[in-house]
């Protein structure tokens, strides 16, 4: 039973491999482990230095995601994850309160600021799209006109 629940960004690193999994009323659901460790500038030493480590499971239930996290994402990849975040409590067979945090994702990304991603924008079936790299051409005398005049 989630405890709390709030939309929220979280850089990280993805620690697992991502897993597809089909449930029994046949949806699918694809889950992975995130790790956001904070940084600070250590002015003493000079140097970065760690904090405390965030781990959190990232659950991605829209088929849109899922599929983008299959063809791009894998472990060790700088990501950015938005989602609810929920955090689970509960009681393990031994008798140990737990609490486990989960993002349910809206959206997932490549961290740019620690790798390069090429894009590749999906189509849903629409052909009417110019592909990137095709751009219409400007002419020079008509930049910044509308499409079309009217008389």
């Amino acid at each position: 039973m989630p405890m709390y629940e709030a939309n929220t960004a979280v850089i990280g690193r993805v620690v697992t491999h991502p897993v597809r999994r089909v449930l029994q009323n046949g949806d699918h659901v694809l889950s992975f482990r995130l790790a956001s460790t904070a940084r600070r500038y250590d002015q003493g030493a000079g140097d970065w230095v760690d904090g405390g480590t965030l781990y959190l499971t990232v659950s991605c239930w829209r088929r849109g995601i899922i599929e983008g996290v299959e063809a791009s994402l894998q472990r060790g990849d700088p990501i950015i994850a938005y989602g609810q975040l929920r955090s689970n409590e509960y009681t393990t067979r031994d008798g140990a309160e737990r609490t486990d945090l989960e993002m349910r994702a809206l959206a997932l990304g490549p961290d740019l600021g620690r790798c390069t991603a090429p894009v590749v924008r999906k189509s849903f079936g629409r052909t009417d799209r110019t592909e990137p790299g095709e751009r219409p051409s400007v002419d020079a005398d008509t930049a910044g006109e509308p499409a079309t005049t009217h008389s």
